[in-house]
């Protein structure tokens, strides 16, 4: 049925004598997260959906970085160094403060390059003294090989080890630089950054910053060295690759450290030698992301006891946080980072209660350790925006690379993320619950056995109207994966005919989004069922939510039709529908789906918002506002909810000239004339306007 003209109001308007059809204030959420859910919503997708998703790691590729071992570092790798290394911002400083001290202390982020930063330096000085270069472990720090003299004008690279965090850093550092300066050698330690980091740098004795090589010119450096024996021709293939969008979009990164551009580099020139396929390197490319997430998570050596391994779970906790928030406001983030923190505090260690630190050394080392940059944002509060600082990942798969890492290879942070998520499902902000509920939606399409049970089971039991909501949203966002979706659907399905209000609510909710029951006409049917089953006022929001989606002629169709239905539920839902349009903001009414055409009109009633963005869908609605005005249950309701919808369009010219254009079609289509008392009703305040 494409349009109402035909339609028999009379057939359903004999029910007269009952009370009147009310039109509930808001929406389930008594209003609560529905102004600024729609852009949270939006956000929210765009940073966890990628076309492709993150391939597994590819095993065997080819790597031309040179990792070493413990030992004298080879001639042939000194002279690859020379070759193609690229000296960092402040190289200058770096060699003069080791030349003075003998000893420096080179704190970044692992794969910025401090190492081949470190064995330059090294190699610099060793080559004045005619002597070498050697990689230690972390031994000669802790003590276990404090008796091993270092040789004369030697260089020594080492990293400070994990352990390390739980004594005085500059105590080890100060031990080893007397070594040094006795026996006339230099020593590099490289630090990643964290707490030890900042206060080694705040001390100001023997440690500087690492800033990474522009990482185009360590790209092209590489490039250089690898295809130095072919024709220039290939040189030029392999740099045009480089600057392919689709070789950026594969990688997902803003920038490249440098060890990545060394990686990629191989990739290039193995491609340009006609070695491998533009396929597989993309599949490479797109592995660069997880590479960087499964680093973070998995490092051999880290303390597994509180406190020492406190900064590691805050590090680990900011960046999961992070990939939830990803560009949401900072105060967002550090707080549900922080959150976080204490949920896998106390899962490593119940009996300790982890603090707070109340200063932080350095503005914007905590970023850096989440590979992560702050910056001006906004946030959407419904009825206005307001300027936020935001944090952001630098790097669009980063926080699809993180999650999938967390919830896929580490089944211990499986319950304190679901613990943490819950939490977060139930804070009333939709800038806070609207994007935990995405990312646990995203988790469970993962693996919907173990997500169903820890995630959104307890969140549909509880009492808060927030949490089900939230619920509802996971639900439809893990119904997007093919595999899942049957699940979903049958799990609906059956809520819809169970006697758990709380459970029928979630399901009604949750078709709302158009996605779980595999298509709109399905979700349409699904909650004409419900409402026949538990009445039409959540169920009303589920089918308003529908008509603000992608298809609201098959909702309208399928509304039209309920008129006919001889069950009062239907039609009662049918016209409840209706209504609720004309008064509903349509930013309100958000989805997990994106609908342009409706962006321009998000702040009118969704009525007036369809009626502008799809002149198509007037004679269904001006069908279903005339059933509403003239069957005696809603006529009231109905009245009033016109002169409403009026007085606000007068408020705002481009509305006030869509209603003009269609309240003609309102007073004239059907068989039956408008009722006098509503007609006469809706001349006087347009009179008044």
């Amino acid at each position: 049925m494409s349009g109402t003209e035909n339609i028999n109001v009379t057939n359903v308007t004999a029910d007269t004598g009952i009370r009147r059809l009310d039109i509930p204030k808001g929406g389930p959420l008594d209003g609560v997260g529905e102004p600024g859910g729609a852009r949270t919503a939006r956000e929210a997708r765009a940073h966890l959906h990628i076309t492709d998703c993150p391939a597994p790691l590819p095993a065997g590729e080819p790597c031309p970085i040179h990792t070493g071992s413990e030992g004298p570092v080879p001639r042939a790798e000194l002279e690859w160094l020379r070759r193609v290394h690229q000296a960092a911002p402040g190289h200058r400083a770096l060699r003069e403060q080791l030349r003075r001290t003998r000893l420096l202390a080179l704190c970044g982020e692992p794969g910025t390059g401090r190492a081949w930063t470190g064995l330059a330096l090294l190699a610099e000085h060793a080559e004045r003294a005619g002597s070498g270069v050697i990689r230690l472990g972390p031994g000669v720090l802790l003590g276990a090989s404090a008796g091993q003299e270092l040789q004369r004008g030697h260089g020594y690279l080492l990293e400070l080890p994990a352990a390390a965090t739980g004594t005085t850093p500059d105590t080890l550092l100060d031990r080893l630089r007397d070594q040094a300066v006795e026996r006339g050698a230099f020593a590099v330690v490289l630090v990643p950054g964290g707490p030890v980091a900042e206060r080694l740098l705040g001390a100001r004795r023997h440690a500087l910053p690492h800033e990474p090589p522009a990482a185009a010119d360590v790209l092209d450096g590489h490039l250089a060295d690898l295809l130095a024996d072919g024709p220039a021709e290939l040189l030029e293939l392999a740099r045009a690759t480089a600057a392919r969008p689709e070789v950026a979009e594969a990688l997902g990164l803003d920038e490249l450290r440098p060890g990545e551009a060394a990686r990629l580099a191989g990739h290039l020139a193995a491609h340009a030698q006609g070695r491998m396929s533009d396929e597989r390197l993309l599949e490479h490319c797109r592995s660069f992301a997880p590479r960087q997430a499964r680093a973070w998570f998995t490092a051999p050596g880290r303390p597994d006891t509180l406190p020492a391994a406190l900064p590691e779970l805050r590090a680990a906790a900011l960046r999961i946080a992070l990939a939830v928030f990803n560009g949401s406001a900072h105060s967002l983030t550090a707080e549900a980072a922080e959150l976080l923190t204490w949920e896998l505090a106390v899962t490593l260690d119940p009996q300790y209660a982890p603090g707070r630190p109340l200063f932080t050394a350095r503005p914007g080392a905590a970023p850096a350790t989440a590979r992560a940059v702050c910056g001006d944002g906004v946030e959407d509060l419904g009825e206005a925006s307001v300027p936020v600082r935001a944090m952001w990942f630098r790097g669009r798969r980063l926080a699809p690379a993180v999650l999938y890492e967390v919830w896929d290879g580490h089944h211990n942070l499986r319950g304190p993320v679901a613990r943490w998520l819950r939490g977060l499902c139930d804070d009333p902000r939709p800038q806070v619950w609207v994007r935990a509920a995405v990312a646990a939606g995203v988790l469970c399409s993962r693996d919907y056995l173990y997500g169903l049970a820890e995630l959104l089971l307890p969140l549909v039991r509880t009492d808060s109207p927030v949490q089900r909501m939230a619920a509802a949203t996971a639900l439809a966002e893990a119904s997007r994966a093919p595999e899942v979706r049957p699940a979903v659907d049958g799990l609906l399905r059956a809520w819809a005919r169970g006697d758990d209000e709380r459970e029928r609510e979630t399901a009604a909710l949750a078709h709302g989004y158009g996605l779980a029951a595999g298509s709109v006409p399905a979700s349409l049917a699904e909650l004409g069922r419900i409402a026949c089953a538990d009445g039409g006022v959540t169920t009303s929001y589920g089918v308003l939510r529908l008509l603000a989606g992608t298809e609201p002629e098959a909702v309208l169709d399928g509304l039209t039709h309920w008129l006919r239905d001889n069950r009062r539920p239907r039609r009662d839902l049918a016209l409840l529908t209706a209504l609720r349009a004309v008064s509903t903001r349509t930013s309100h009414l958000w989805g997990l789906r994106e609908v342009p055409e409706l962006e321009p009109y998000a702040a009118w009633p969704l009525a007036t918002a369809l009626l502008a963005a799809r002149p198509g869908c007037a004679p269904q609605l001006s069908g279903l506002l005339r059933a509403a005005l003239t069957w005696a249950r809603s006529a009231g309701a109905a009245e009033d909810a016109l002169v409403g919808w009026i007085r606000r369009a007068a408020r705002d010219k481009r509305q006030l000239a869509v209603l003009c254009g269609f309240l003609p079609r309102l007073a004239q289509d059907g068989d039956e004339p408008l009722d006098v008392g509503a007609a006469t009703r809706i001349r006087e305040v347009l009179e008044a306007l």
